[in-house]
């Protein structure tokens, strides 16, 4: 009977208990609907880029408003998945260090999924490597230092061309309508600067120009007494095409000191500073007939280019120049690939990249593997001319809006 009533109480005890587990413990629509609640606050927080920058740098403020336009477009298309997107910026100072704590900050601290951006040469190839370190990708969109796509940083991708393959439209124009004879090239002694003068050296050994002089300078001294020591050798024996490769307040005193000297050879600029509004504004009748390589301008038929422009116009109060049109397509290229990621792995990113085939304002983007350049995008370059006051695409002829004039006295002032 004791037995009887021991196993009464077990098996009363377990049949509770196994009510009690079967049983819910709430109310079944209230918990799917914390359920959804917690996902979709979870789904609402905004996706984090970084963006690493010179604030100094004369187009910093260019590029960040490309950036935010491009933030705005996406956001209002539905950002990424449901989810916005938000930029966090760093200033880079221009210096490897600081790019180095800059990209570390981003990463760390803001938790950004992946980078986008890079200006100044000298410092985004630290920052590369950087990004390389903590595993986040990082879509360059300006710096042109050769080495950025060479070191085989898995993380690290460019939307624009690297320094080396600036002047490729421009040595189309040297060969079939300038055929300089002899060439003088003077270039800031940064990463950028040596980049783009090595690529001219080799054009001009290759196809049989005189090289004249090759003329470095420290970009930090724009001083006039600095800049006509550095161009007086050029006085008594003029070159047919003087080659710079400078950014914007030394492009506009090189220009300057030039014609102060009356040097009448033919000015040309490797992009950079001779490409920025300021150019123009700030040299004025020194930048007639300048002519820069150039890596974009308003008038090429990529799709989406010409709203780009009016809005970027609208909303900046300035026209864009090739700085702003590669910022904004890279947030563009960046949002696409995190639209196509799994998730937002580093691994996952990375994949989308790969596999990016699309047309911005910027013109085709696509990362491939050449020469010695890897998850490197390759575009054709064009050449620009400063006349009555505009910069005019004079190369290619298909896309020209006006054919090259030579500057009065070129020739005979040159001529041996």
């Amino acid at each position: 009977m004791k037995d009887t009533s021991t196993r009464f109480r077990i098996l009363l005890a377990v049949s509770v208990l196994a009510v009690l587990i079967i049983l819910p413990t709430g109310n079944p629509a209230s918990a799917a609907a914390e359920q959804a609640s917690t996902k979709e606050a979870a789904d609402a927080t905004p996706i984090v880029i970084g963006v690493p920058q010179y604030e100094k740098f004369p187009f910093a403020a260019m590029m960040k408003n490309a950036f935010e336009l491009a933030r705005e477009k996406i956001n209002k298309e539905g950002g990424i998945k449901g989810r916005l997107i938000k930029l966090v910026y760093a200033d880079d100072q221009g210096k490897p260090k600081a790019g180095e704590k800059a990209v570390r900050d981003l990463v760390r601290k803001q938790g950004a999924v992946m980078l986008v951006g890079g200006y100044s040469s000298s410092n985004s190839v630290y920052m590369a490597g950087m990004a390389e370190k903590l595993d986040r990708p990082f879509l360059i969109s300006t710096a042109a230092d050769d080495r950025i796509t060479q070191r085989k940083w898995k993380n690290v991708y460019r939307i624009n061309p690297p320094a080396s393959e600036y002047t490729q439209g421009l040595e189309e124009l040297f060969l079939n309508t300038i055929k300089p004879e002899s060439i003088a090239i003077v270039y800031e002694n940064s990463p950028y600067g040596t980049s783009g003068a090595l690529r001219m050296m080799f054009f001009c050994r290759e196809n049989g120009i005189e090289i004249r002089k090759i003329l470095p300078y420290h970009r930090e001294r724009t001083d006039p007494a600095y800049i006509q020591r550095i161009l007086s050798p050029l006085k008594d024996e003029p070159p047919d095409v003087i080659y710079m490769v400078s950014y914007l307040k030394d492009a506009i005193a090189m220009v300057k000191e030039i014609r102060a000297m009356k040097i009448n050879s033919l000015l040309v600029g490797g992009a950079g500073g001779f490409t920025h509004p300021d150019f123009i504004a700030k040299s004025g009748e020194n930048a007639n007939l300048v002519l820069t390589a150039t890596l974009w301008f308003p008038e090429l038929k990529y799709p989406g280019i010409r709203q780009y422009c009016d809005e970027y116009s609208n909303a900046c109060g300035m026209i864009s120049d090739y700085h702003a049109a590669e910022a904004y397509a890279a947030l563009l290229v960046a949002a696409d690939a995190l639209r196509r990621a799994d998730s937002l792995s580093p691994q996952s990113i990375r994949a989308a990249l790969d596999k990016t085939d699309m047309i911005t304002p910027f013109g085709p983007v696509r990362f491939s593997s050449f020469e010695k350049y890897e998850r490197q995008n390759n575009l054709p370059t064009q050449v620009l001319q400063v006349i009555n006051g505009r910069l005019q695409c004079v190369w290619p002829r298909d896309l020209a809006s006006s054919t090259f004039v030579p500057p009065p006295e070129w020739r005979k002032s040159t001529s041996k």
